[in-house]
């Protein structure tokens, strides 16, 4: 057994400082409810860990079983594999309560700093967003780095969705509502997608999303030993993502880089105030509005970096599901 002392496992790595051992976090006021999270994150215990990384991906995984609430019933959930040249690219798809006829899609691309995540780690989470936005929520389980590193995970995520939307009426979705949610990673994933597939998709939707590998913003000062997540963990994750000089310069891995954002759908940013990711989100938007997209930004006061993901705890992931939720029918109609 190895006790990870100071773990903060919601972007998916570790951080084994404590939150009593820095100066500058010790002047940010949580809230009651985010000091008990914080504190429930240090006592986490993860059992037969081979490395780091491994040690890593199972404490992301309890973590989310004791912070990510009850799981809601859906109808059904299916699962499959898409077929690509060279590998399977696992899919797990929720279909909404008293929802059986052709619905909207949501493809969802989840967090965990390019490194993890996976079915279970979301669960929760994507039956809260599948019961409140009427739609089925298409989970892709994209591959990781650091043993798949860009564009490995892009890929998948792109080819899946391409997928989706070509075989929509098979699935029994509705092909002219069909948007994608990114979390975190999944943000980066998701921003690059929908700048490739345009309006084949009606909205995107993007939670507190890592858009820029060189972690210099004000934020990421403000931020850099936590909450949650710090630099030294970005630095690493973005290494391990981008493993060649030139993924560095394309703008499909490095999300800040887009110059072109016209054909680009609706979007919905989701902020956080106590995020290292929070400017490079709010720059994002910006750059989005600066093209013309139609861009709503959520900025959640006190809020922290995952919080979607502590409904056992927070009312702000509820009701954030339900702000979601609103946009997404708004923009599926």
């Amino acid at each position: 057994m190895k006790k990870l002392i100071g773990i903060l496992m919601i972007a998916g790595l570790i951080s084994c400082k404590t939150i009593n051992s820095n100066n500058k976090m010790n002047k940010i006021e949580l809230t009651p409810e985010l000091s008990k999270i914080v504190n429930n994150l240090q006592k986490i215990h993860v059992f037969d860990g081979k490395n780091p990384l491994d040690i890593s991906r199972k404490g992301y995984e309890t973590m989310a079983v004791q912070l990510g609430g009850k799981k809601e019933m859906v109808r059904m959930i299916e699962e499959f594999e898409i077929p690509q040249k060279n590998h399977k690219i696992p899919v797990r798809i929720y279909r909404p309560n008293g929802n059986e006829s052709k619905s909207p899609a949501i493809v969802y691309l989840h967090g965990g700093w390019f490194v993890s995540g996976s079915f279970e780690t979301h669960d929760a989470i994507v039956r809260q967003l599948a019961n409140a936005t009427d739609a089925a929520i298409v989970f892709v389980d994209y591959r990781l780095a650091p043993e798949n590193p860009f564009p490995a995970g892009f890929d998948d995520a792109r080819s899946a969705t391409e997928w989706i939307i070509a075989n929509a009426d098979y699935l029994n979705f509705d092909k002219n509502k069909i948007g994608i949610i990114g979390d975190s990673a999944g943000g980066a994933l998701a921003a690059g997608v929908s700048t490739q597939l345009a309006r084949q998709l009606r909205f995107q939707v993007l939670i507190y999303p890592a858009t820029d590998n060189k972690l210099n913003t004000k934020t990421w000062e403000v931020y850099e030993n936590g909450p949650i997540i710090n630099k030294e963990e970005g630095i690493r994750a973005w290494n391990w993502y981008l493993s060649s000089p030139k993924d560095l310069q394309n703008p499909l891995a490095v999300p800040s880089l887009i110059k072109d954002f016209k054909n680009t759908p609706p979007t919905l940013v989701v902020l956080a105030e106590h995020d290292p990711l929070r400017d490079e989100g709010q720059q994002l938007a910006e750059n989005m509005k600066a093209s013309g997209v139609q861009v709503k930004i959520l900025d959640y006061k006190e809020m922290v970096h995952g919080f979607m993901h502590m409904g056992a705890v927070l009312k702000e992931t509820g009701e954030t599901v339900q702000q979601i939720a609103v946009f997404t029918k708004e923009n599926s109609k």
